[in-house]
């Protein structure tokens, strides 16, 4: 699938949608691990970006979004509208992240 065509609109300029397909989702839990809090903890003592954290979240989206689109694909869609992402903290250090949005078939104009 073209990354162009997942958006958080609900319309792709110079585009129609064709099909609505439904609600696609890419869940997945992730925790932190003791090296990581660690370090983490150091870095506040300075303030600033808590780069092992960030690098963890950024992980953890871009997993939940390619599960997102696998499963738009596997329904044969060729583009995702109104993309989200949630995330949730499903006991102390673990937390879900869930892209989700609708699965659709885009032709252009």
């Amino acid at each position: 699938m073209d990354h162009n065509l997942i958006t958080t609109a609900f319309e792709i300029d110079g585009y129609k949608i064709t099909k609505n397909l439904g609600i696609i989702r890419g869940i997945t839990v992730r925790s932190r691990n003791v090296f990581a809090t660690i370090g983490a903890s150091f870095q506040t003592l300075v303030g600033g970006n808590i780069t092992l954290f960030t690098e963890l979240c950024e992980k953890t989206r871009v997993e939940a979004f390619e599960l997102m689109v696998r499963h738009a694909e596997e329904l044969g869609a060729n583009a995702v509208v109104g993309m989200r992402y949630d995330a949730n903290e499903v006991m102390s250090g673990v937390t879900e992240v869930l892209a989700y949005g609708t699965a659709v078939v885009v032709e252009k104009n």
